[in-house]
């Protein structure tokens, strides 16, 4: 069997939605307003709005942006027979990538067309339950190239690469939560708490590789 047929493919049912946020685009274009809401402040009150063509279409092209990368790049990555052994850890992410995208985008339409929506909330559960679900998986990847905790240290040993990428699973899995149990809180302590998060993973994740490189290396 060749390498690329243990590679990532369109998946049909991914490609139907993406196809299908294009069609009601298309189906309310004509019906929504000169300027569309496209960001909202820590408050929660939209401060920024673009044209109508990016309110209809913007998310779905970037969506579909997206997900035709994430199963490009693995046949360019010269680690790409390692794909083959975190296929379900890999096509996780990508059904959470495009559901959570989509979500921002069914946020623009219900907000565009003046419904009653908390959009703080809304977007820190989607953003907590796509950390959950990449942490619960992170263990399972392998070194690449494109996917997963990539800093100099993560790419340059396979060792350190699998020892971040045990505790970026437990750092995303926390993250998440706490940025779920965020909801519970006002809108500009919620974003406090989810922008917070996602810095300390990074920065977390990132010291943790360089000293456990340093740690094999000496």
């Amino acid at each position: 069997m060749k390498v690329n047929d243990k590679l990532p493919k369109i998946n049909p049912f991914l490609l139907g939605i993406i196809i299908f946020s294009l069609v009601v685009g298309m189906l309310v274009y004509s019906h929504l307003p000169d300027r569309v809401p496209t960001h909202w402040n820590i408050r929660g009150e939209v401060d920024g709005y673009s044209g109508r063509f990016f309110g209809a279409f913007g998310l779905p092209l970037i969506t579909l942006g997206v997900y035709i990368l994430m199963v490009f790049l693995p046949r360019i990555d010269p680690q790409r027979t390692n794909y083959s052994k975190f296929p379900r850890a890999y096509n996780v992410v990508m059904v959470g990538l495009v559901l959570f995208f989509l979500s921002l985008y069914t946020i623009t339409l219900l907000a565009a067309f003046n419904y009653p929506i908390d959009v703080g909330r809304f977007v820190r559960i989607a953003i907590g339950i796509l950390f959950v679900a990449m942490g619960n998986y992170m263990t399972q990847i392998r070194h690449n190239y494109f996917f997963g905790i990539k800093t100099p240290w993560t790419l340059a040993s396979e060792t350190v690469w699998r020892k971040t990428h045990r505790l970026g699973g437990i750092l995303y899995v926390g993250a998440g939560i706490l940025i779920l149990s965020s909801i519970l809180t006002s809108d500009k302590v919620g974003f406090v708490i989810t922008i917070g998060s996602v810095i300390a993973v990074i920065i977390i994740s990132t010291i943790y590789s360089y000293l456990i490189f340093k740690i094999n290396e000496g």
